[in-house]
This record gives structure tokens, sequence and C-alpha cells, in this order.
């Protein structure tokens, strides 16, 4: 058997920022890995094993943009061991957020100690190993729904059709990452687009406008994802979200995190528009002190 893919570090350096980015401003999809295996062993069930990215390279990040906030997502090469994530969170409990992965056996205390340190969702993961599936979203849906909490889908849009029924009858929200994991060239009329802006308009879905790098275009010609970006800000601005996807695993050429958040400039010139997406949006969403 081949071994699983080693990924990539995340570039120390990157682009500075073209524009000015306003205070309470929040990067909403980031990862910690940890150096220390032995503390925090990396699951067997994984697609890929992550380079090491730390809380203080993770803080750095967020300084260099100009983050005063971030939200840390469970990555999936942790499985269900959130422990690393938590410990991070606890460190920062006015600066960071999280979302955690658990299953439906997790019990109603453990819930409440992560709600305490700041996590407010879960997150559902059909695209890679280590994550938890569809069979197991209502029963989550049920166990967070009396704290607040949304479950987020790392997920492609083609997959909705068939769930609507599902998933606009939970009790809680959803947050779709990267975009729907949609690529330029996909049909925006398609049946799975078409689903995905039916739950941000009529049922109060999120969508991150993150990971344009996985959307099928080489690394200097990123703008061409301004489409789909356009398409989810005409929906529902008040429901859009930015994230880094901070340390960029599993790509073959690791991406320039700066330019990254430069390309939202493109997206959405309007500076008091780029100000809902960085603070407004997610200080709602996510719970951040106003």
């Amino acid at each position: 058997m081949d071994p699983l893919p080693t990924c990539l570090p995340p570039l120390d350096t990157f682009s500075p920022i073209g524009f000015d980015v306003p205070a309470g401003a929040c990067d909403t999809h980031a990862h910690v890995v940890s150096d220390d295996l032995a503390r925090y062993p990396l699951t067997a069930d994984r697609s890929y094993t992550p380079a090491p990215a730390p809380e203080a390279a993770y803080l750095r990040m967020l300084d260099r943009l100009g983050m005063q906030r971030g939200v840390l997502v469970q990555i999936s090469t942790y499985g269900t061991d959130n422990r690393c994530m938590l410990a991070t969170l606890e460190r920062h409990p006015q600066r960071l957020r999280g979302v955690a992965v658990v299953d439906r056996t997790v019990s109603r205390a453990a819930l409440e100690d992560m709600h305490a340190l700041g996590v407010r969702g879960v997150r559902i993961n059909t695209l890679l190993k280590g994550g938890v599936g569809y069979d197991q979203v209502e029963a989550i849906a049920d166990l967070v729904a009396p704290l607040g909490w949304h479950l987020q889908f790392l997920m492609h849009v083609r997959d909705l059709p068939g769930l609507l029924p599902m998933l606009s009858r939970l009790p809680v929200p959803g947050v779709v990452d990267h975009m729907g994991d949609m690529h330029v060239g996909d049909d925006l009329e398609g049946e799975g687009f078409r689903t995905l802006c039916e739950l941000v308009r009529g049922h109060g879905w999120w969508v991150k406008l993150s990971a344009a790098y996985r959307m099928g275009v080489p690394l200097d010609r990123l703008d061409a994802t301004t489409a789909i970006a356009h398409r989810l800000l005409d929906t529902a601005p008040e429901r859009m979200l930015w994230g880094s996807d901070w340390p960029h695993v599993n790509v073959e050429a690791m991406p320039d995190t700066g330019a990254l958040l430069n390309l939202l400039a493109r997206w959405v010139p309007d500076a008091g528009l780029r100000r809902r997406l960085l603070v407004d949006n997610p200080a709602r969403l996510y719970g951040f002190p106003s």
C-alpha cells in the first residue's frame, strides 16, 4: 500500500495585505496541528499526513493578516479527538472560537464543556477520511440545537439536491465550507449550486468564501473564481464568511495566504461589504463580543 501523502508546510511569509483590514476582522476557517505527536497523535483513518501547524504559527498568521479573531476547525487528521484545538481555544477565549468533530455518542457534558471553551459548531466531513458523515447529521443536530450551535459541511454541492428534504428540516443552521467545493467552469445554473443558494436564501444557511486555490485553477489564476463568489454574495451577503483555510493542507502547490485575503478585495471592492463579511457576519454566527 502506498504511504499517505505528506503535506507541504505553509509558507513562512506571504504578500502584504493591499487593503485596510477592519477592526474585529475574523478568519473563520483554519486548523492547528501540534508538533507533539506523542501528546496529540493523528488518527490512523486519515487521507493525508499534515505538516505541523502549531498554535504559535497560527497566531502569527492571524497577526500578519490583521485578523483580531479566528475560528479553528477541527482537522480531519485528528478524527474526533478535539484536544489540540480545545487547548488552543482555552488559551485565547476572547480571540478564538471553534468547530469540533463529534459523533452521535458524545455526551451532553462533553458538549457543554466544549461550549464553555468557545466551540460553536460541529463539522460534517464527506470528502476526507477521519470525519463524520451524513448518516449522523440528524442525531448530531438534535444534540447541539439546545446550545445554539450549527453544523458545518465539507461536501460537494452535487450532494445537496438529494439531501434537501433532510437538511431543510434540521433544527440548526448549516455552514458550507469552501463554496460547496465548486470548481471554475462548473454550472452555476446546475441543480446542486441552485440548491445551495436555496438553503442560504430560504433556510438561513451560511457559506464560507474560502479555498479558492482548491477550485481547479492555477495559483496565478485565482481571479477566475470571482463569478462563483459573486453569485453567492448576490444570494445573501449577510450570511457569507471569509476563511484562509490555513495551513492549506493536502495540496500540490502551497498558496500565498496574503494573496488569498487580497483576493477578497477583488471579489468585494466595497469596504462596507467587506466589513460585513469579515466582522459583522462572523460576530453574529460565532458569538464574538461586540
